[in-house]
């Protein structure tokens, strides 16, 4: 039987499952040792276009000079973690965050958008008085801590009053909301963990007038959408109001931070003078004066270049669509580009799908896997999983469009 790359890399490595989070895990393996800007390279030399982005946070790309100095500067002025009280910069960042998106009062933060998501839905539990929770299918929501254990050694009650619906299926969500015992919605307002799933025409707003009807709150998952497709988050497109938000990766541009906000009277659960009823927000490393140096140095950039700087990913995600789609146009099998401002995917499938059951009945996920292998091959990074979205920076040029472009015609060419 011949071994494959990341079972040699399994049998010769120190790591337990062979990477530090198991979702980096890629067959073959490749080790990283350096990224700047738009670009990775291995330990061979080799230099990749990266479009995977840690899984998207790279919103001005790696190792943005200025928010990188933003850090060195925190740590030349002796900021440290104090581990008591608060800090000058806390505030800092929490006014930034309560100025920038529409629907935040009060927030939180933590060291990921998995733990936001945690104590978002602890809040929900404890402001409404209820248990059950309704997700997306698809959705990630750091749903294997909380909602649906997709991981061995949890315990099975883990699942229990936690209900899956698909994303833009209203009728579903009021089957379960009738029951009057959902705490919280959770959703991505786009659903970005697959690819980019668009919510129908008013199916948000939809949402919210159900949530209000059955006593349920509604929070809206921006760990994606969040600051890379407008300062004020999706939601300030969409203009629908969340409950609680929970936000994550473009928030400091790389470095591991998460949020968690909303309406101040759920978030006053957080002191609640009642112990029964508060919800503990707690974690040694939240609000690292290193990370928070680099979120309000990202939000305090998107403030003031925000023009500059979306226009710019916005302008390369459409010359990235228009290509991909010329390119795919005379291929005689089924493929779909779908894109929001600088994110976007290929489906190999005849439409944009409107769910994660839809992607799984019509998206030829073989083809897409041998695809973004050959891109990979050939110096172009996306994630080797099929659906995952690529991610256009503001560190990436129309120089990288049209080189990556040229790859994938090639590509393309070799895999007919």
């Amino acid at each position: 039987m011949v071994q494959t790359a990341q079972q040699i890399w399994l049998e010769q490595t120190s790591i337990a499952g062979g990477v530090m989070s198991l979702n980096r895990a890629i067959d073959p393996m490749r080790v990283f040792v350096r990224a700047k800007g738009a670009y990775m390279w291995d330990h061979t030399g080799k230099k990749y276009i990266d479009y995977h982005a840690a899984f998207a946070p790279y919103l001005l790309g790696h190792g943005d000079d200025d928010i990188d100095q933003a850090v060195l500067e925190s740590i030349k002025r002796g900021e440290s973690l104090m581990g008591a009280g608060t800090t000058p910069w806390e505030r800092t960042v929490a006014d930034l965050l309560v100025e920038s998106v529409p629907y935040l009062d009060q927030v939180q933060l933590t060291s990921s958008g998995t733990e936001a998501v945690a104590f978002a839905l602890r809040i929900a539990r404890a402001s409404t008085g209820r248990d059950d929770i309704a997700f997306m299918q698809g959705g990630y929501n750091g749903q294997e801590h909380e909602l649906r254990p997709i991981s061995a050694g949890m315990p099975a009650a883990t699942s229990n009053g936690a209900h899956a619906i698909e994303f833009n299926d209203v009728e579903a969500l009021e089957n379960v909301l009738k029951k009057e015992n959902v705490a919280a919605v959770i959703l991505e307002p786009i659903l970005q963990n697959i690819g980019i799933v668009k919510p129908l025409p008013g199916y948000l707003e939809t949402v919210r007038s159900l949530c209000d009807q059955y006593g349920t709150l509604l929070i809206f998952d921006e760990v994606k959408t969040g600051f890379r497709h407008a300062l004020g988050g999706y939601q300030s497109i969409c203009e629908v109001a969340p409950d609680l938000s929970v936000f994550g990766k473009a928030a400091a541009n790389g470095y591991p931070v998460g949020v968690v906000g909303g309406k101040a009277e759920h978030m006053s659960f957080v002191s609640h003078p009642d112990a029964a009823k508060r919800v503990l927000v707690a974690g040694t490393y939240n609000a690292h004066p290193f990370v928070v140096a680099a979120a309000i140095a990202t939000i305090e950039k998107l403030k003031t270049r925000g023009q500059e700087i979306y226009g710019h990913i916005d302008r390369l995600g459409k010359r990235m669509e228009d290509g991909l789609a010329d390119l795919f146009g005379s291929r005689d099998y089924p493929t779909t580009i779908a894109r929001q401002g600088s994110a976007f995917v290929v489906y190999f499938m005849d439409h944009e799908p409107v769910n994660w059951s839809d992607i799984a009945r019509n998206n030829d996920s073989e083809r897409d896997v041998r695809y973004r292998k050959k891109l990979i091959a050939n110096g172009v990074f996306h994630f080797p999983v099929t659906t995952k979205q690529g991610s256009v920076s503001f560190a990436h040029s129309d120089q990288d469009i049209d080189d990556t472009l040229e790859i994938t015609e090639s590509v393309l060419n070799a895999l007919d």
